[in-house]
């Protein structure tokens, strides 16, 4: 296997998925040090400079600039540790897979069911025929979403290293953790980390570049009814249950995430919970125009006065926060230029042509960019992500070690930025 495969694997072996119910502690599960453990003495042993894991379970890293590149601004690159929590992920048994065509088979679920994927529903098969895919085995998510951008970034400095002669300027690397959950980079110390661009790798396919992805808000909706026997409830029963229920109808439908696509925003519920006596929802706001975000917060607010109008009383309540914004808002400023078109060429130079798309969700690179650290979002090339049948093509994999080697040396010189 090429370096960047074999630590992919050993990544992926190694379960850290984060854990909303337990996101007021970071890292929100204990297994993330695990994974930041296995990657920082990857970095040791190939001699990064300043390896680091912090008490957050956040890992950092610098590499020296090549010979006369000692001035350049750093360049950073940032990735996530955990995996997602909407599938099992705990164990993760990864295997390399031949696609021949048609139907392939990658194991038996914990239903005892086949899981597969195929052209039917993933059309980009059709042109990985005799490929090496990576995948679990039918019983888990795979992991790509993020250990393939770790693996990738892990195999450029070993690359670095194998090759002194290859120009990079000075570069920073983190791998942060609870980025499914919405908190990841919130706690890198910029400042220590010393890169003001860069790019986060936590993209789809080969090839795609985002710099615009959705502004984003979540709404905790709390219910707080009164039990009595049912015999008795009469005009006394207030049920919590059913006062979410009210305020879920008035949540325009069609604006669901199932119903929407490409720029369309969404309300999304992701938990509900309770009794009689209390009720829980939780939901998520998305969409990249951030006017829209905060109409969609008045709606639901409105939504809330309403069914505390029908049951004459104070039975809901709600909390709006927002996570991060629409990444566009600073990579498009002129002097962030060079993030994109260093991108695409790095892409032309190993025969890739770039694809810019609006990502429905965020990366770090949203909070990161608002905070001083502004970075566009590379491909890690995973498919199907966040279930068990996630998978990634190693001939992709590969190559987008490749493009950051270029991409890095377009950054050993100075840059000029656009107007």
């Amino acid at each position: 296997m090429s370096d960047v495969v074999d630590r992919f694997i050993k990544y992926c072996a190694v379960p850290s998925q984060s854990n909303p119910l337990t996101a007021d502690r970071v890292p929100s599960t204990e297994s993330q040090f695990d994974i930041a453990k296995v990657i920082a003495d990857d970095l040791r042993e190939l001699g990064a400079e300043d390896v680091v894991v912090t008490e957050n379970a956040y890992v950092t890293a610098h590499w020296p600039a090549s010979e006369g590149c000692e001035d350049l601004p750093t360049l950073g690159f940032c990735c996530h540790i955990d995996t997602a929590w909407q599938s099992y992920g705990d164990p993760v048994h990864p295997q390399i897979k031949r696609y021949e065509g048609g139907k392939l088979t990658i194991g038996t679920g914990r239903d005892g069911k086949e899981v597969f994927i195929s052209p039917e529903t993933n059309a980009c098969l059709e042109r990985m025929v005799g490929w090496d895919l990576v995948t679990a085995d039918g019983t888990s998510l795979l992991g790509g979403d993020d250990k393939a951008g770790d693996a990738m970034v892990v195999s450029l400095l070993a690359r670095l290293k194998d090759d002194p002669s290859l120009p990079h300027p000075r570069l920073a690397v983190s791998f942060v953790p609870d980025e499914e959950i919405g908190h990841g980079a919130a706690l890198l110390d910029l400042d220590e980390f010393g890169a003001t661009f860069g790019y986060t790798i936590d993209g789809g396919p080969l090839g795609e570049f985002c710099y615009e992805t959705f502004n984003a808000a979540e709404a905790k909706v709390r219910a707080k009814g009164l039990s009595v026997h049912t015999g008795t409830a009469k005009g006394i029963m207030v049920n919590a249950c059913e006062a979410i229920m009210k305020f879920h109808a008035l949540v325009p439908p069609q604006e669901r995430p199932e119903y929407t696509e490409n720029y369309d925003g969404f309300y999304y519920l992701e938990r509900v919970q309770g009794d009689c006596e209390e009720a829980l929802a939780d939901y998520i706001i998305r969409d990249h125009d951030q006017a829209k975000v905060e109409a969609r917060k008045e709606t639901m607010r409105k939504a809330v006065d309403f069914v505390n109008q029908t049951f004459g009383q104070e039975v809901l309540t709600i909390e709006i926060h927002d996570q991060y914004h629409n990444l566009a808002d600073v990579v498009t400023k002129p002097e962030y230029s060079h993030l994109i078109e260093n991108a695409r060429a790095a892409y032309a130079k190993i025969g890739q042509e770039m694809t810019c798309i609006p990502m429905r969700g965020g990366t770090d690179g949203s909070q990161l960019s608002f905070r001083g650290f502004a970075c566009g979002n590379l491909s890690a090339c995973y498919y199907n992500a966040h279930g068990v049948r996630e998978f990634v093509p190693v001939p992709e994999l590969e190559a987008m070690v490749d493009m950051l080697q270029e991409l890095v040396a377009l950054y050993a010189k100075p840059q000029v930025s656009a107007g």
